[in-house]
């Protein structure tokens, strides 16, 4: 069943199935549906007053993930306009026609190409671009947080890169490999460090122990502010 309320002055859509559950459940998904489930015996008075009082959640849940969206690059036309995340920023697209390439000059994000209407030669240079910068700038963060884990006996590691499903970054210690998720190109630099040295703390302590996380907060003091920083970044479903 769907229904609409007014949730702060805006109106929102919700669909509400009725279930054998003790409580009323609500579920903000990331296409922005909300979802709510309840009792045949809870009234539809008392879910809204319960929506009412999640209200600054749900509000904020639908505004980020609204956000998110923006940066997604499922349906890009690559063109003149299109804002592109980089290093926690948008870059604005400027499309010209050109030799092919792609660079930016911090602000904008300069695509140059034989054929302006061909969309997939527009995409692959692009993704060429990303990932010229996810190696350089993943790299440097890499040797830059080794100088501090070189002294506890750690190897310097192989570094890889690729699209990840549920995870910003992996390593496998035995290995001496760290894989962090090209997504990441998106997040602030702050944020990436962070990821960086989340997966080597994890060179010294396998697990999410109370010494792994007091490691980590030891030499990251912010890390949960850095974190936080990573959802707005769109990681694939």
């Amino acid at each position: 069943m769907n229904r609409t309320i007014n949730l702060k002055g805006r109106e929102i859509s919700y669909e509400l199935a009725r279930k054998k559950v003790k409580n009323v459940n609500l579920r903000i998904r990331r296409d922005c549906s909300v979802y709510v489930s309840a009792s045949n015996r809870v009234s539809t008075e008392f879910i809204e007053k319960f929506l009412h009082l999640k209200a600054d959640f749900i509000l904020a849940a639908l505004d980020k993930y609204a956000e998110i969206a923006k940066h997604t690059d499922v349906m890009r036309d690559y063109v003149t306009g299109e804002n592109f995340r980089y290093l926690g920023k948008d870059l604005r697209l400027v499309v010209a026609q050109g030799k092919n390439s792609a660079s930016s000059d911090g602000a904008r994000l300069l695509l140059s190409a034989v054929d302006i209407e061909n969309r997939t030669l527009k995409s692959r240079l692009i993704d060429k671009w990303y990932d010229e910068q996810c190696r350089r700038i993943f790299a440097e963060l890499v040797d830059e947080i080794y100088q501090i884990f070189q002294k506890y006996g750690v190897a310097m590691p192989e570094l890889r890169l690729r699209k990840m499903k549920s995870r910003w970054g992996s390593c496998h210690p035995k290995r001496g490999i760290i894989t962090l998720n090209k997504r990441l190109i998106e997040a602030p630099k702050s944020a990436i460090r962070y990821v960086v040295i989340h997966e080597f703390v994890h060179f010294l302590h396998p697990n999410h122990s109370k010494d792994f996380y007091a490691m980590q907060a030891a030499i990251l003091p912010d890390w949960k502010v850095q974190k936080k920083l990573l959802e707005n970044v769109q990681k694939p479903l």
